[in-house]
Parts: C-alpha cells; sequence; structure tokens
C-alpha cells in the first residue's frame, strides 16, 4: 500500500484541477524507472486509465495506481509534499530504499 500525506493529497488535488483530471474519477500514477544517481528513479503522473497489471489503492482520497514491477520497490511508501525555502515537490518516504540521492528523486535497493 502507499500513503498520502494530507500536503501531498492538497497539492495534488489543485495540480489534478490545474490539468483538467478529476481527484474522484480520475488516478496518480506512481512509478519507478531505470536512472537517477543511486539506480533508481520515481516517476508520478496523473491517469485515466488502468492496465490489467496494475495495482489499485486509494488513501486520503487520493486513488493511486502502480504497476506491478514498480509495486514490489514501493510497498509501504508515503507520499509527502515539501513546499519549505530547501526546495519543493513531492517526495517518496520509501522504506525499502537503502541509499537515496540527496536531491531523493533516486534509490537503491
Amino acid at each position: 500500500m502507499i500513503k498520502v500525506s494530507d500536503t501531498a493529497r492538497k497539492k495534488v488535488v489543485s495540480l489534478m484541477q490545474e490539468e483538467g483530471f478529476d481527484i474522484s474519477t480520475d488516478y496518480v500514477r506512481v512509478g519507478v524507472k531505470s536512472g537517477g544517481c543511486s539506480g533508481l528513479s520515481y516517476e508520478l503522473r496523473f491517469d485515466r486509465d488502468l492496465s490489467e497489471t496494475d495495482k489499485v489503492f486509494e488513501d486520503n482520497d487520493v486513488r493511486i495506481i502502480v504497476d506491478k514491477k514498480s509495486f514490489l520497490y514501493l510497498v509501504g511508501t508515503i507520499l509527502e509534499y515539501s513546499g519549505g525555502l530547501n526546495g519543493k515537490g513531492f517526495v517518496f518516504n520509501n522504506p525499502n530504499a537503502q541509499r537515496t540521492c540527496g536531491c531523493g528523486e533516486s534509490f537503491s535497493l
């Protein structure tokens, strides 16, 4: 399961509305791909479609979809949003990551 913090939820709702998505019917797609300075990097985008292998979760009224391969890397992750002076954006607090890069956008197991 992937959790969504209150601050991340507020930002997701705002961005979805700006991009023409509906929080009640559309999804946040979270994934992992090869790349980044630590080996794997996070992906986050909005989506309207499910594939047969997607896992679907709902937390804090946000519908999340994760492909089967990425799910193995993201179990237990909390999606947060940081808007402070040190930068702003979505932050993945991933208990499976053994090493992360300084920017927090990539990790390794």
